[in-house]
């Protein structure tokens, strides 16, 4: 039972083993990845997990298996034939055992083949056609005690021949005093891959091949190795040349032929500026004093050099000076901006014999000398009378340069010479800034301003103090034009001046006259400016302009004006004065205006219920009160007032409300009249509806002739409206009308709709005509249909239109339809002639005694008494 245990545990571990990621196999052999055979990586987890694997065999399957391989080493995608061979002594084994194979991760898999040999033992082979694997392990299993047993394994490593290494170079390191050489070794083998230098000695210009030199092995990883000077002899030509060798191949570079002094490489120069000495002068504008010292071993060497500059701001390119003797040692270089820092560097060559340019020197940092300024000193100052003998001044400059490149400014002088004495002048300010304050000394009325650097300085700015003369301006405005710009506009002055003076700054209660900012405008005939320098929003400014006159200043004027206009922070309380059940009535106290805040345009009031429904209402700005209606008894209301400004919008606390509910005798009243009023509208419905005549929606509505008010009408002029008919066929015989009046109680069929408008096409023109005389007696004998089970009725209406005697009509109670002609039947709502069959006589036969038909008179009919028919192509039909 333990021994079968042991094999289980064994078994697990080796699946583990063969599944498990590196990075555990490595902290399972406790070696970490240098202790693999010395590898590192990918090979070392192979190996730690081939070595795992064996260690976890069997007793007696140890020495039971042996792989033999092809080739170790192939061409990547070269095939691998390897082959497994088990001893005939090895115990424990099936009677037929299988052997199977298994590269790297992949799934185990059977041999290509398998047979006994002669001698006993067991060998399978194996073929993997495409060999892609840089580098893998071949497994040979063997199934034992129901699962396989690794017997052995094998390294496989694929990989490519080395390239012939190129550009090959060599120079003459001094310092170290050998010839290195450096060289591109090509692309990646995937296989241990070595590099070799060799060379020997050479005559008549590497044509003979002399003494050979020791190889030259660089460490693992480098492409350069160095000769040492005991193996070179100097000015001898060489032969060198880089061998490349792995497994599969071997390569070489193109050769190289050389002398070791002729491909020497100095050091780079030490570089420095030259200060200038009190007794020589500054180097010119725009020019650097440079010089240098060669690297000591060259000393004895001729050499030539090269210096390159750039400014150190901008990004800008190198620009190259060339052709420097070594035996000069200093150089003036010119040409360049004045007060700009500079970068410099220099290297050096042997010449006129052959080399190699050594490294840049360490850059060298330099400023150019600086012009004397070339700009123009506007001055503004104001006095202080401190007492009766001293003047206190403080004086403002600005410069204005006069070229473009102008020279750049380290400070400015102020100072005053007595009268008299020109050449003393005493000093009255040094400074930076642009400004001085100062006590003028009594009986001078004249100081010098200059601004100056290391180049000189500028041109003096005579500043002269008079007292303010001439006409002030006769007008002074000022506006915002955003938050950081004043519109400043005047009316000149009646005497026209040379310029103008602007000051500005904070006004009350910031007035601060330290920190105030001012322009000089030279145009005279300007009337206005834009001042957008040190302008903040919403800030009350001081402006002040004076007009400059020849030799003095007139009178300043003093305008205010905000920067813009701020929102007010208040908004006015919102009071309850009043409220109702369905109204309030609020009120307001409006905030006076204030100097700096934008007027308001108008209020607005929100209004929220307890559904959170919202209402707004906007009011103009004189408001001061607002009654809301509408609203519901016994609500809750939230509302809020909200003040509106160009500047902005602020809104004021929340009032919150409840109108009031409604009494008792209220509800009453009101649910009384509710009640009265819908009983009055479905009385006033009742009685429409009763009122009303009923009709049938299902049947039409037909006229009864008989009991019509046209009764007692009859044709004004029959006469003179009679239509003459052309004759018929037999003008013995008169013409016959026939009108059949159907009355049955039947729904109308879906086909009925449209028999109405076949009488539109009736050949028969009907007018209308007035009816006289009393025909009461005669119309008595005309009956109403009395119910839809009666027979039906049918008449026939003898006689012309223009014939004197009155018309006569056949009345038959036949049951019988009308069933002479291929028409249909009529409709029960009309009183149409049946088309006759083709067949039929065109005048119909006078009637006989058998029918059961009745005469009687055209006049029980009144309504057939203006019957006419117009034409005789429509007798046809009758």
């Amino acid at each position: 039972m333990a021994a079968h245990a042991t094999q289980e545990m064994v078994e697990k571990d080796k699946a583990g083993l063969e599944a498990a990621p590196c990075s555990n196999t490595r902290a399972w052999v406790q070696s970490g990845e240098h202790q693999v055979g010395g590898m590192a990586g990918p090979r070392a987890c192979s190996l730690a997990r081939a070595a795992l694997i064996l260690l976890l065999l069997p007793r007696g399957l140890e020495s039971c298996g042996h792989i033999r391989i092809s080739a170790p080493i192939v061409h990547v995608g070269n095939p691998v034939t390897a082959s497994c061979t088990i001893s005939q002594n090895c115990s424990h084994l099936d009677p037929k055992p299988q052997i199977l194979w298994k590269l790297e991760d992949e799934a185990k898999q059977p041999g290509d083949r398998q047979q006994r040999l002669p001698d006993g033992t067991l060998e399978s082979t194996i073929t993997l056609p495409h060999f892609n694997h840089t580098r893998a392990f071949l497994f040979c299993f063997l199934q034992w005690a129901n699962s396989p047993q690794v017997l052995d394994q094998a390294e496989l490593r694929a990989g490519y021949p080395p390239t012939a290494p190129s550009n090959l170079s060599c120079f003459m390191n001094l310092t170290i005093n050998s010839l290195t050489c450096l060289w591109e070794p090509g692309p990646e083998t995937h296989l241990p891959t070595s590099y070799i230098l060799k060379s020997f000695k050479s005559r008549m210009n590497c044509r003979s091949q002399e003494d050979p030199v020791v190889d030259c092995v660089p460490e693992e990883g480098q492409s350069y190795c160095s000769i040492p000077r005991k193996h070179l002899i100097l000015y001898q030509n060489m032969v060198i040349w880089v061998q490349a060798e792995n497994a599969l191949g071997t390569s070489a570079s193109p050769q190289l032929c050389l002398d070791p002094m002729d491909v020497v490489k100095l050091e780079p120069p030490t570089l420095w500026g030259m200060k200038p000495s009190p007794d020589v002068a500054p180097p010119p504008m725009g020019c650097l004093w440079l010089g240098w010292e060669p690297w000591k071993p060259s000393l004895f060497m001729d050499q030539k050099c090269e210096l390159r500059h750039r400014p150190l701001l901008g990004g800008a390119s190198w620009a190259q000076e060339t052709g420097l003797p070594s035996s000069m040692h200093t150089y003036e270089l010119c040409r360049l901006l004045p007060a700009t820092a500079y970068a410099l560097q220099m290297r050096c060559i042997r010449s006129p014999l052959p080399g190699h340019w050594s490294p840049w020197s360490p850059s060298l940092e330099l400023k150019t000398t600086t012009k004397a300024p070339i700009v123009r000193l506007d001055t503004w100052w104001r006095q202080r009378q401190q007492d009766s003998s001293t003047m206190g001044v403080e004086l403002f400059w600005k410069p204005t340069p006069l070229m473009e490149d102008s020279g750049q400014i380290q400070g400015y002088l102020l100072s005053w010479s007595p009268l008299g004495h020109q050449e003393t002048a005493l000093p009255l300010c040094n400074t930076s800034e642009l400004s001085c304050a100062f006590l003028l000394p009594a009986g001078a009325q004249t100081v010098t301003l200059k601004a100056y650097n290391t180049g000189g300085s500028s041109q003096p700015t005579p500043v002269v103090f008079v007292e303010n003369k001439g006409p002030p301006l006769t007008g002074l405005h000022a506006m915002a034009r955003d938050l950081h710009s004043l519109w400043v506009d005047w009316e000149p002055p009646s005497t026209q001046p040379q310029g103008y003076i602007v000051e500005w700054g904070l006004g009350p209660p910031n007035h601060n006259s330290s920190n105030k900012t001012w322009r000089m405008e030279h145009d005279g005939t300007v009337t206005g400016i834009l001042l957008q320098e040190n302008i903040s929003p919403f800030q009350l400014y001081e402006i002040a302009v004076a007009p400059l006159y020849e030799g003095t200043v007139g009178p300043s004027q003093l305008t205010y004006a905000y920067s813009g206009k701020t929102v007010s922070p208040r908004t006015p309380e919102l009071h309850l004065r009043n409220t109702g059940k369905t109204w309030v009535q609020l009120e307001w106290v409006p905030e006076l205006p204030e100097l700096g805040r934008s007027p308001l345009t108008h209020y607005t009031i929100f209004w929220t219920n307890a559904q959170d429904q919202s209402f707004s209402t906007t009011l103009n700005a004189s408001s001061h009160g607002y009654v809301i209606h509408g609203l519901e008894p016994d609500s809750v209301y939230h509302i809020h007032l909200m003040a509106t400004s160009r500047a902005g919008d602020t809104n004021s606390t929340r009032l919150t409300l409840m109108t009031l509910a409604l009494g008792g005798s209220e509800l009453h009243i009101f649910l009384g009249l509710s009640g009265f009023l819908v009983l009055l509208i479905c009385l006033c419905m009742a009685v429409r509806f009763c009122c009303r005549p009923r009709k049938n929606p299902l049947w039409p509505s037909v006229p009864d002739p008989a009991h019509s008010s046209l009764g007692s009408w009859v044709p004004t002029n029959i006469a003179e409206e009679t239509l003459q008919l052309p004759s018929l066929q037999d003008s013995s015989m008169p013409p016959i009308t026939k009108i059949t009046v159907l009355e049955e109680e039947k729904k109308p069929e879906p086909w009925e709709a449209s028999s109405s408008s076949e009488t539109y096409s009736l050949p028969t023109q009907v007018q209308a005509y007035m009816l006289q005389g009393d025909l009461k007696a005669t119309s008595t004998q005309f009956q109403p249909p009395s119910s839809t089970s009666d027979p039906v009725l049918y008449g026939k209406v003898l006689g012309s239109p223009t014939s004197p005697g009155p018309g006569h009509y056949i009345r038959c109670d036949s049951t019988q339809p009308l069933l002479g002609g291929l028409t249909p039947s009529p409709k029960s709502y009309e009183n149409l002639w049946f088309q006759p069959s083709p067949l039929e006589n065109l005048m119909s036969p006078p009637p006989s005694q058998e029918d059961d038909c009745v005469f009687g008179p055209l006049l029980d009919f009144p309504l057939l008494q203006g019957l006419q028919v117009q034409g005789d192509e429509g007798l046809a039909s009758f």
